[in-house]
């Protein structure tokens, strides 16, 4: 074998290593856009039955949900001594200005469950996140006793 023949066989060899890159990062890309890679926790939420709605809470920088969202709390609570059932939506920003998007799911078991849009977060996995407890033990701040 010649040596051109070498270098002829090796520049085949790298060309195809490098076409077999391009087709599987393009594979990736189609079952990205098809929707073939969607995050397992958007699904969920996507997918869930829906409960009365308590509204949408919009918070600036700083604000705090407690002083800023009353009403919406209030009618969380009034789902969790009823037994009912209810969601809340509250969209507040990162420390950079990034908008972070909180879904609150009151179950009539008693169970709050909180999902996370992290999505448009640039400093962030930018996943969905799942969370949940049974009986929280302070709704004004829509959190679970960890």
């Amino acid at each position: 074998m010649t040596r051109q023949s070498r270098a002829r066989r090796r520049c085949v060899a790298v060309a195809s290593v490098r076409a077999r890159i391009v087709a599987v990062a393009a594979t990736f890309l189609v079952a990205a856009g098809c929707g073939m890679l969607n995050d397992p926790v958007e699904e969920r939420w996507e997918s869930r039955t829906e409960f009365s709605s308590c509204g949408e809470v919009s918070l600036d920088q700083g604000e705090e949900m407690q002083k800023e969202a009353v009403r919406e709390i209030t009618c969380l609570q009034r789902a969790l001594k009823s037994g009912g059932s209810a969601e809340l939506k509250v969209i507040y920003p990162t420390v950079e200005g990034d908008p972070i998007r909180e879904y609150y799911r009151l179950t009539p078991q008693g169970r709050l469950e909180v999902y996370t849009d992290s999505t448009d977060d640039r400093y962030s996995d930018r996943k969905w996140s799942f969370g949940e407890c049974y009986t929280p033990e302070w709704l004004a701040e829509i959190s679970c006793d960890r």
